[in-house]
């Protein structure tokens, strides 16, 4: 699966939630996220752009592997996602072969649906508000014209500027690096 998704930094949720509104977005759910990035032993993630993390919220826990970005403009990516019973265990394993936990990001998120979109209100500790628009895609698919579509209904929803490509964890590592 091909994950088109554009990140905006925004001002207020309260101010994006009565835009959504007013769209006509639904409102589908509101879960807690607790996100466990690890580093390999034989490949750089942060040279390769590749992230592989254990996710769990509210209900579920999966581990997640995100490919290099495919291009310059969104968090365009392959994402390849599986269920598992214990984070605990899972975190034990790829530490016994060699992988090392970088970060633990946590944050709170909305979901809404809109059309084909879905977009989440992000809520991480630590950063500011941000609000993300995503498209899934099968591999085969031209993502081009997702992503302009995303960027039309970031601009519906009155947001030109404060995009962001780089990940939750990437821009906490910027800010303790300050």
């Amino acid at each position: 699966m091909i994950e088109v998704e554009v990140k905006a930094k925004i001002n207020s949720f309260e101010e994006i939630e009565n835009k959504l509104e007013t769209l006509g977005a639904e409102k589908s759910k509101t879960e807690f996220q607790e996100d466990i990035y690890f580093a390999s032993p034989i490949v750089d993630f942060a040279q390769t752009d590749e992230a592989l993390r254990i996710r769990t919220t509210d209900n579920d826990i999966f581990i997640t592997y995100k490919g290099p970005k495919l291009n310059d403009k969104a968090k365009t990516r392959k994402e390849v996602e599986m269920s598992i019973e214990s984070a605990a265990k899972a975190k034990d394993i790829f530490e016994e072969i060699g992988f090392r936990e970088v970060r633990t990001v946590r944050k709170n998120r909305q979901y809404y649906t809109y059309e084909n979109f879905e977009i989440s209100l992000d809520d991480v500790e630590g950063l500011p508000p941000y609000m993300e628009i995503e498209i899934e895609m099968k591999d085969d698919a031209d993502y081009t014209e997702a992503q302009g579509k995303i960027f039309e209904l970031f601009e519906k929803l009155g947001i030109t500027d404060g995009f962001e490509r780089t990940s939750y964890m990437e821009l906490l590592e910027n800010l303790n690096s300050i």
